[in-house]
């Protein structure tokens, strides 16, 4: 007999206090705006239903609690995340994990990229020593006998990054600032690409699912850099073509239906995208030989993004549905990681 276990990931669009100006060409709420906003949430995150889910761009997680407590089934669900450091200029959101199972050990975040990327782009003179948004590591037990890693992130935007003082209708400058956009997230795609690395062993079994706005489609090279699609095999073990992969579930789910294919999650300016992403390690990949499970379906609960309602999100959720097998794999012990 199977067991069903579902993750998810939700960009909720501006999570943050009434009042709190968040950015600097957006209004604050309104206490009704925020109310509205609040009991909209808690509705979607109901319909998502999902064992496991991962969040973004939370300004504050106190209003992420309160979201919780106005649900259905999520209020006595377990919540990890952190808010922005208000030292840090400007002000980003963060990113949060509310799970129906328990954790097998406590939550971790990543801010500063990996000592080992930080000493090579240092020969390139870069000014980066963080993630844009940090990294939340979470070891999630989805079965009396299997732990599994989960890292929700939120890579940089495309949104052009400007230096003080330059002019935002130059379309030279414009350009600059884009390609700014596109090397840091460029660069936190390679530094969670180091992070994985630590969490995934050549050989042996550690299973994974990294999920969360990557900023960019799953053919992008940003993307395929956190797969390591393309990389070299050094190692015997890795000649398989699984070892240290990850892998797309809307790739490789086993009852995609391409009748009623409409997987998006995000809409700008008339173009659909999908810039959430589920991806999962070679433990539920179906063609494994030692997997513990397989994606069955991924579905995309963006309905509300043509409606453009004022309290809704700009992204659609993606639903991920995981079929564990029957005999599962010996509990994986949470990762050693190499905190700061």
């Amino acid at each position: 007999m199977q067991q069903e276990i579902r993750f998810a990931t939700f960009n909720v669009c501006n999570l943050a206090p009434p009042g709190m100006t968040f950015y600097d060409n957006l209004p604050p709420y309104t206490p009704e705006e925020y109310e509205a906003k609040l009991n909209w949430l808690a509705h979607k995150i109901d319909e998502i239903d999902a064992d496991v889910i991962g969040f973004q761009e939370i300004f504050s997680q106190s209003c992420l609690r309160t979201v919780l407590a106005r649900t259905r089934d999520y209020r006595e669900a377990l919540h990890a995340g952190f808010d922005p450091d208000p030292a840090i200029e400007p002000l980003t959101p963060s990113v949060a994990l509310v799970s129906r199972l328990p954790f097998a050990a406590a939550p971790a975040a990543f801010h500063e990229l990996p000592p080992a990327l930080l000493a090579r782009l240092a020969r390139l003179d870069s000014p980066l020593r963080r993630f844009t948004r940090p990294l939340l590591y979470v070891p999630v037990r989805i079965a009396p006998h299997l732990t599994v890693n989960v890292l929700v992130v939120h890579l940089k935007s495309k949104r052009p990054d400007y230096l003080d003082g330059e002019d935002v209708t130059d379309p030279a400058l414009s350009d600059l600032a884009s390609l700014r956009s596109l090397y840091r997230r460029g660069t936190e795609a390679v530094g969670l690409r180091h992070v994985l690395d630590g969490l995934m062993p050549a050989d042996g079994h550690a299973p994974l699912v990294v999920m969360g706005d990557f900023n960019d489609i799953a053919e992008a090279v940003t993307t395929q850099m956190v797969t390591g699609a393309g990389r070299p095999l050094p190692q015997a073990a890795d000649m398989d073509g699984f070892s240290r992969r990850l892998f797309d579930s809307y790739r490789i789910q086993t009852r995609r239906d391409f009748s009623r294919d409409v997987g998006y999650s995000h809409m700008h300016e008339g173009v659909f995208n999908t810039l959430d992403h589920v991806l999962v390690s070679k433990e539920f990949h179906p063609d494994w030989p030692d997997a513990v499970g397989a994606v069955m379906e991924v579905l995309y609960l963006n309905d509300h993004v043509q409606l453009s309602l004022p309290q809704a999100s700009d992204h659609g959720a993606v639903l991920v549905r995981l079929a564990l097998h029957d005999a599962t794999l010996p509990a994986a012990a949470p990762a050693s990681l190499p905190l700061p």
